[in-house]
């Protein structure tokens, strides 16, 4: 049996664009995306903390360094620029990974720039 649990979270990112004219999807920056080992393509929950608005999507790549948080295509009716976000990852874990489970967490400030950043245990 495999366990759901939170692999990684970017707490309290802040849009900083919306693209309705686009797939779809969510355009992180690359930087963000590896401190919390968020990987191109893979699905992702986000949590709207000006609206209550959750949805699933996908992360893409922005430029490393841009600090771009932007919604694109039917998530760009999910918010709005300056929006709070929490941006979650989940993996499956077997039972006996659970314990040693620590997930990866960086909190935001209002430039998207990490104010708190906890390292996966080795």
């Amino acid at each position: 049996m495999l366990i759901t649990l939170l692999k990684s979270k970017l707490h309290q990112a802040r849009v900083t664009s919306c693209e309705l004219e686009y797939n779809g999807s969510m355009t992180i920056d690359r930087d963000l995306m590896d401190m919390v080992k968020i990987l191109p393509y893979e699905k992702i929950l986000v949590s709207n903390l000006a609206n209550g608005e959750r949805f699933e999507t996908y992360a893409i790549e922005a430029p490393r360094g841009s600090r771009i948080i932007c919604l694109n295509g039917a998530t760009a009716h999910k918010g709005k620029k300056g929006d709070r976000l929490i941006i979650f990852a989940f993996g499956h874990f077997q039972p006996d990974e659970v314990a040693a489970h620590n997930p990866l967490v960086a909190v935001l400030d209002e430039d998207n720039q990490a104010t708190m950043h906890t390292p996966q245990a080795e």
